[in-house]
């Protein structure tokens, strides 16, 4: 019990300083997130006080106020989090990346699987919708990016629906702050041992890619590639 209470105490700093954090970081894309709050807490909590006051139960009521009143600022709180987050990551490369991680549970992402040199990417995620695709950069660039890799998918996994994004405010484009949003509609028509397998398959993919033999420094002239690849012995 002693070793409960003492990891319980130090986790409960930790969550706070955590919130004291994430409520600097909010400030300063959003400096009137303090008085949102608190006009947030007394609102909900005058309404239900004035219920009690009304109907005979004050105590009851003021006590129901104060814990929904907590539950609706942190409501507000969070989702003003978001946003504030979403304000400052928007535009900075990999910033679709770290959404892609936070999609939720059944969801397995690869960041990178396919880049320019004008640092134009291609991120990949694996769920029950099947294959998303995930572009961010120029967008007139991405798109032979993405009908690359797209390709390559459907080579290799081809009863696996695969689905295309671009990042972006522009048309036909998906702003940061939907793009979850965005791929939770997706239609679920996987299970979840056709995940696995999908994952499976595409990881076995690129363990072949890593480990495949290439030789060092520049090819010779007039070397060619044998044709039909190396043969088993």
């Amino acid at each position: 019990m002693a070793r409960k209470d003492n990891a319980a105490t130090a986790a409960n700093p930790g969550r706070l300083k955590q919130i004291a954090l994430t409520y600097q970081m909010t400030r300063k894309a959003d400096s009137k997130i303090g008085l949102v709050l608190a006009g947030v807490f007394i609102i909900t909590f005058g309404v239900l006080l004035g219920i009690g006051f009304a109907i005979g139960h004050p105590v009851y009521l003021g006590i129901l106020g104060v814990l929904l009143a907590f539950l609706a600022t942190a409501i507000v709180f969070g989702r003003r989090a978001e946003r504030a987050a979403f304000g400052q990551m928007e535009g900075q490369p990999g910033a679709a990346a770290a959404v892609l991680d936070n999609v939720g549970r059944g969801w397995t992402t690869t960041p990178a699987v396919a880049m320019n040199r004008s640092q134009d990417v291609v991120h990949r995620a694996v769920g029950k919708a099947g294959i998303v695709l995930v572009a961010e950069g120029n967008p007139n660039r991405v798109k032979s990016l993405l009908a690359a890799e797209k390709k390559k998918m459907n080579r290799i996994v081809a009863d696996v629906p695969v689905h295309d994004l671009i990042v972006g405010n522009g048309e036909g484009q998906v702003p940061l702050k939907k793009l979850r949003t965005t791929m939770l509609k997706f239609p679920r028509v996987l299970t979840g041992p056709q995940v696995t397998t999908t994952n499976d398959r595409l990881r076995a993919l690129g363990d072949l890619m890593s480990n495949m033999p290439l030789p060092k420094g520049p090819m010779p002239k007039g070397m060619r590639m044998p044709r039909g690849g190396p043969k088993a012995r």
